[in-house]
């Protein structure tokens, strides 16, 4: 994937980059949020949940997500010449039942309306400056064409939630933690994972986020990469979930 974007990445990104971790040999770790996270960033979508949380909520039953401001990020690393990318994507349907320890619930991705280098995205990874639309859309090409995630085989990669048990530590922030284990299915390929997520009530709406990473090659899929291996993508994937769920 290339663009034409001004932008590096910040020290404040590195050293956050590596604090996140998922399923490693080194085990479970602490969710961190992203290095530039504000309360401002998400001051929108916070302000729809709340809207639609005092007129909608009644319809919703218990583990319900709002899909309108539930959404994933991920961050793609560069190698070579090539450069950071922010991912945002959207949540087709889900649901999940915080303490249970079996059949906890399920998250859909809808693999379809990823778009690479959004304002909104490379605000909440962490990247500085924007990128031009004709440059979105030649990554967005490389990144769902069939060379890549191939979206036309795989329209949804899926979380299905075996637990969600209470984590005895409070997060960074001072919120409660759950630790989710399941297994995720993405590119046609399925392997367990687990990580921490920390839990706040807002207007009566549990705020979820937590945070993975994964190698896309255990997936099936190869990084990106071009002028013999110049310009191309980390095998490496930080992946952040930032949900709001019917208590």
């Amino acid at each position: 994937m290339t663009r034409k974007s001004r932008s590096r990445r910040s020290l404040a990104f590195v050293l956050a980059s590596t604090l996140l971790t998922g399923l490693t040999s080194a085990g479970l770790s602490a969710f961190r949020v992203p290095p530039t996270y504000a309360a401002q960033q998400t001051q929108a979508v916070q302000t729809t949940v709340e809207n639609g949380a005092a007129t909608e909520q009644p319809s919703y039953k218990s583990g319900d997500f709002y899909l309108e401001g539930s959404r994933v990020y991920v961050h793609v690393g560069k190698t070579g010449f090539g450069h950071d990318h922010a991912i945002i994507g959207n949540i087709k349907e889900a649901s999940l039942h915080l303490g249970a320890e079996q059949s906890a619930g399920e998250i859909v991705f809808d693999m379809k309306s990823f778009q690479a280098d959004t304002d909104a995205a490379r605000k909440y990874i962490g990247l500085e400056g924007t990128t031009d639309a004709s440059t979105q859309q030649q990554v967005n090409a490389n990144m769902l064409g069939p060379s890549v995630l191939d979206v036309n085989r795989f329209p949804t990669a899926t979380f299905r939630i075996n637990s969600a048990k209470p984590h005895s530590a409070t997060s960074s922030r001072g919120l409660p933690q759950y630790e989710l284990s399941g297994d995720f299915t993405l590119h046609g390929v399925t392997r367990p994972i687990r990580f921490l997520a920390d839990v706040e009530m807002s207007n009566g709406w549990q705020h979820l986020r937590g945070g993975f990473t994964l190698l896309q090659t255990d997936y099936q899929i190869t990084p990106f990469s071009k002028a013999f291996g110049a310009v191309g993508v980390t095998n490496q994937l930080s992946i952040w979930g930032d949900v709001w769920v019917a208590p």
